[in-house]
């Protein structure tokens, strides 16, 4: 298709930016959770080996960067399948550093230990602790318990050459006195090199995420560490995952956290999918997503999670219409040799940035131009009487035709057949 005749710019004013809308000055790191805390989303099946080996290809050629592979300290289990993990990284050299999760003891950190040596690869050990006090209550934790749970993992890190993300969970809830203290002694240990702030249980909203990072920061500033990065991880128990973490970046995180699809404990984490769509689209990465809409399909197929038909641009209906009025529009934009414009004029992404494409759709709804557009995509003669045929029958339906149905209708009556 050709290019338009006219500015782009003229054709969309974005509300988006007309105010100071400012890049963030460092590079957006992302962790992907998928095959880690996705995995406990409470209707998951495990997946094959052969699923996991493909998810790690896909995140290396999205350019998520790292990723968290599992916890070992689960079981033996764990231990063979992140070991396996951890050799395909370093076997078919993808782009990605694994990390592992890890609770403050000791039987949970040294199996990353053990991993990291036998396969020679670096793995940053994602060591977390509760802190809100709802949770130190329920467990009855001190404020020094949790203290010196914190600093003897810190230690066993120093000792067996990890690198640490010091992770807190429930942050979002949590007192900053009590984060101070935590956060502060991870400070202190040469091993910590990220802090990561946690909306464990989908508590916070936008502006909540951008005055804790804030906080964040302004800890890691004053401790003088200039090597310390800050992670955001976030969950959906508000529907706010997205927004969260795109306000946690312009507070000043380097890395954010998600999964494919968004599974996850109860309502699931950010989804890593939507997340990059629509920093593609405010325009603060560039990443190729092409093979977004594999990853997604992938990460549904091999944990058995099925994809919502409205699900945001990988759901079936996403880039779908039967409406009379919208389908028209894509029609037309088409007609002008168009690409850019029919990928925009009813949609708010386009769908060839993640290698899709508009279909439109035959249905009750319908208008001629519909039919016209299917029977031609399909090499049948657009005729009247074609038309007509296929026009009334969607217009009795009660829901959309399937191609087979208006194959059949296609077929009928006149003998046509498909080119």
């Amino acid at each position: 298709m050709s290019e338009p005749n006219t500015d782009r710019d003229d054709l969309i004013y974005d509300w988006n930016v007309t105010e100071d809308y400012p890049k963030p000055p460092h590079k957006i790191e992302f962790d992907d959770e998928t095959l880690r805390d996705g995995l406990q989303c409470p209707s998951v099946n495990a997946p094959p080996l052969a699923d996991r080996v493909r998810l790690l290809e896909l995140m290396s050629q999205l350019g998520l960067g790292y990723v968290n592979v599992g916890l070992p300290g689960a079981g033996q289990h764990v231990v063979d399948v992140v070991t396996k993990l951890v050799e395909e990284i370093r076997d078919s050299k993808l782009d990605l550093e694994p990390n592992c999760a890890a609770r403050t003891v000791e039987a949970d950190i040294v199996p990353v230990a053990e991993i990291q040596q036998k396969t020679g690869v670096p793995i940053e050990v994602s060591t977390f602790i509760g802190s809100s006090q709802i949770r130190a209550y329920v467990e009855d934790w001190s404020l020094d318990t949790m203290l010196k749970h914190s600093r003897n993992a810190l230690k066993i890190a120093e000792r067996e050459n990890l690198e640490v993300m010091f992770v807190t969970e429930d942050t979002t809830r949590a007192h900053p006195k009590i984060l101070e203290a935590l956060y502060g002694a991870a400070l202190k240990s040469p091993a910590t090199k990220r802090l990561c702030f946690c909306d464990t249980v989908g508590h916070s909203i936008p502006q909540g995420a951008v005055n804790l990072i804030k906080w964040g920061a302004e800890l890691v500033k004053k401790s003088g560490r200039t090597d310390v990065k800050i992670d955001w991880h976030g969950h959906m128990d508000r529907g706010l995952g997205v927004p969260n973490a795109i306000a946690a970046i312009q507070a000043g995180a380097h890395r954010v956290h998600g999964t494919g699809l968004g599974i996850g404990e109860r309502a699931g984490n950010c989804p890593m999918d939507q997340l990059l769509v629509n920093l593609r689209l405010v325009g603060w990465i560039d990443n190729d997503l092409s093979a977004l809409g594999e990853y997604v399909e992938l990460t549904s197929k091999g944990t058995g999670v099925p994809i919502p038909v409205s699900y945001p641009v990988f759901g079936r209906d996403a880039f779908e219409t039967g409406t009379g009025v919208h389908a028209a529009a894509v029609i037309k934009a088409e007609n002008k040799g168009d690409a850019w414009l029919a990928n925009r004029v009813y949609s708010g992404v386009p769908a060839d940035m993640v290698g899709l494409k508009q279909i439109i759709r035959v249905g009750p709804m319908c208008g001629k131009s519909n039919v016209v557009y299917w029977l031609k995509e399909n090499g049948y003669d657009a005729n009247d009487a074609q038309v007509e045929r296929l026009f009334a029958a969607a217009k009795d339906a009660t829901k959309l035709l399937e191609d087979s149905e208006l194959h059949a209708l296609a077929k009928a009556g006149s003998g046509a057949t498909a080119n």
